[in-house]
């Protein structure tokens, strides 16, 4: 579908990448990963054509369409939500409008004395045509389309007649992407999609990717999301583009074989090239070895050394040990918050006790940032009462705090006015952790990327010890890398935290209770964030029957299970059978490495094999090359085998697929 060959693009003379080749097929399922900076967007503009590469071939079938969805910076007005999202079917509307245009014409011509038969023939099969291209492309059911797409991405009944230019910078990012999945280009093409979503949006659009026709291509730092979706990784590092076949997390395992094997084969090539160097010196000046120094000097020059330099550093950091805390560390009562006429929350009241760990979510619009900025303190409320507890000191790390920080300073001096008690020597230290090294520090804070911005935001944290952390999605402008390490450093952390976020994977391990904003309040639930999203799930499904159960009558019951029935074993037997096929084909890949791996077996039972020392040592570098591939392969299989077990359970398999 879209074949790129030795793509290069260099910004500053500074290469992101040079001579990358990457091939998108049909129904493509990838990830583009590799740290902030890499070139992961850059890679993307230039498969959708929005930027040219520097040299390098991008070929593109004529029948395919592209779309993308930036990170930011997308602003729609003037129309009304529904409007604005109906323009994903222009090709459609257009086609309306010329069916209504054409039966009048042919009303009209109709009557008409005397009118031209052959012109009534060539309107009508006009209009033929364009019937059969709206029943193809499913033309008279756009409403429901639309509404199953924007409701699913938390848009309501309500919001259909708004202004686009009313809903916030996050809004605007789900209108365009609700209108490129009703566009359904074959290469669908989504840069931090989940970054303006809540879990529930975030659930239902990857359940709508999994069944989605087209291509994929994903830069996401949820790695649960891209673990979910992809079935190919592509790493961008150090100007290099490096491909993997499985899922995020097989990418690791491969990542951390391919790395060890590296390290292991620079070793032995680094005691060769010593060796080698070392007999050349001995003997560059004796007649008698000429040839053979000769010889070497030539295998030297022609040699491709390895290399494994990382310049990939990781932010390393802990949190400062926080004073002792009382049982209770921060309780609200009867808390009300409104802006105006619009109430966000009335009547709740939350106890955060010392050890605390409490994820804080709820769709967007719910209020969760105004709580943790009245639990913060720094968001006055109309009725009710904060009472911090014994010894409670509070860091508060705010959505938009990288966006806040004073652009005229420099990197050292903006930790420099906070901390008046620190060292330039321990503030260069700390920065280093952030990877602010040598000249960075001096950089001021408008030249830095979003990424730069939120790791300085975050140092700025560390410099007062607390007991109660605040964070409002701190993970938003951080990769995966950076990621990881900030979960580390809270699971090391021994104070209380309560964190405004949507990543599961970031959560999974840090989470000890779960607060829900809704329209019914705040409800509290104990246990992890998966343990939550899995009583949520069971809560809707229960509600959803009841209401079914409540709104029909016996005979439209039966009528609806049978249909619904059906519509499961369809849409089971959709997701099962790209499985089951990948199941097949790695089962096959399986069998020839196995009969490979014992045809070799067999070759070091015998005698003869060990006379040759080249054969001998080739079949040890292929020996071991295929138990690696079979590993992977197992891996594979593993777990499309609980891809398989996954949708079973969901939908039942007492049926044939």
């Amino acid at each position: 579908m879209i074949s790129l060959q030795n793509i290069s693009k260099q910004f500053g003379g500074r290469y992101l990448f040079r001579n990358l080749s990457l091939h998108i097929g049909d129904k493509t399922r990838m990830a583009i990963v590799g740290p902030n900076g890499a070139g992961k967007s850059t890679l993307m503009k230039i498969i959708t054509g929005l930027i040219d590469a520097d040299s390098g071939q991008i070929q593109r079938s004529r029948f395919d369409s592209s779309g993308y969805l930036p990170q930011d910076n997308v602003y729609h007005s003037g129309l009304t939500l529904y409007k604005e999202t109906a323009q994903a079917f222009e090709e459609l509307n257009r086609l309306h409008r010329r069916h209504e245009e054409i039966s009048t014409i042919i009303s009209d011509i109709s009557s008409e004395d005397g009118a031209g038969a052959s012109d009534l023939r060539r309107r009508v099969a006009e209009l033929a045509e364009i019937q059969e291209a709206l029943d193809h492309r499913d033309g008279y059911n756009t409403e429901s389309k639309i509404k199953k797409v924007l409701f699913g991405l938390g848009f309501q009944e309500k919001d259909m007649d708004r202004m686009t230019e009313e809903f916030s910078g996050g809004w605007q990012m789900r209108i365009e992407l609700a209108k490129l999945l009703l566009q359904e280009p074959s290469v669908l093409l989504l840069d931090e999609p989940t970054n303006h979503l809540d879990i529930e949006s975030l659930e239902w659009i990857e359940q709508y990717l999994l069944s989605y026709g087209g291509s994929i291509i994903l830069v996401s730092h949820d790695s649960r999301f891209l673990d979910n979706l992809v079935e190919k990784v592509v790493e961008i590092s150090m100007g290099k583009a490096t491909e993997y076949t499985g899922t995020y997390s097989s990418y690791l395992e491969q990542k951390e074989q391919r790395l060890e094997i590296l390290h292991a084969t620079y070793q032995n090539q680094k005691k060769m090239i010593e060796k080698t160097s070392r007999f050349i010196e001995r003997f560059r000046y004796k007649n008698t070895k000429a040839k053979q120094v000769q010889s070497r000097v030539k295998m030297l020059e022609k040699m491709d050394r390895l290399s494994i330099g990382n310049n990939e550093k990781d932010i390393s950091f802990k949190f400062p040990e926080p004073p002792r805390a009382g049982r209770i560390v921060m309780e609200l009562e009867t808390i009300r918050k409104a802006y105006g006429s619009n109430t966000v929350f009335d009547n709740i009241s939350l106890q955060i006790e010392r050890g605390d760990r409490i994820a804080l979510l709820g769709v967007n619009g719910s209020g969760k940032s105004t709580l943790a900025r009245i639990i913060a303190g720094t968001e006055l409320f109309q009725k009710g009462e904060r009472k911090p507890g014994h010894n409670a000191e509070i860091s508060y790390y705010a959505q938009n705090m990288a966006e806040e920080l004073d652009e005229a300073k420099t990197v050292i001096r903006t930790l420099d006015d906070t901390a008046t008690l620190k060292s330039p020597g321990e503030l260069r230290t700390l920065l280093g952790s952030f990877l602010f090294t040598d000249e960075d520090v001096f950089k001021p804070v408008a030249v830095l990327s979003g990424g730069e911005k939120s790791r300085l935001a975050l140092a700025k944290m560390l410099l007062k010890p607390a007991n109660l952390l605040i964070m409002d999605e701190p993970t938003n402008h951080l990769d995966i890398r950076s990621k990881v390490i900030l979960q580390e450093s809270l699971e090391a952390y021994t104070g209380t935290y309560v964190i405004v976020s949507h990543d599961r994977d970031f959560l999974a391990p840090l989470i000890n209770k779960v607060v829900v904003l809704g329209e019914g309040g705040l409800d509290l639930y104990h246990g992890n964030v998966d343990d939550y999203l899995e009583k949520h799930h069971r809560e809707q499904e229960m509600k959803a029957l009841k209401g079914k159960e409540r709104d029909i009558s016996p005979t439209s019951r039966e009528r609806d299970r049978r249909r619904e029935e059906a519509q499961l074993r369809q849409e089971r037997y959709r997701k099962l059978k790209p499985l089951r096929d990948t199941l097949l084909m790695i089962e096959s890949e399986i069998e020839a490495a196995e009969k490979k791996k014992h045809e070799m077996e067999e070759s070091f039972a015998r005698q003869e094999t060990y006379s040759d020392d080249t054969l001998i040592q080739s079949l040890s570098t292929t020996y071991r090359k295929t138990k690696e591939h079979l590993e992977i392969l197992y891996d594979k299989w593993s777990k499309t085998e609980e891809k398989i077990e996954e949708i079973m359970k969901r939908y039942g398999d007492t049926d044939s697929c």
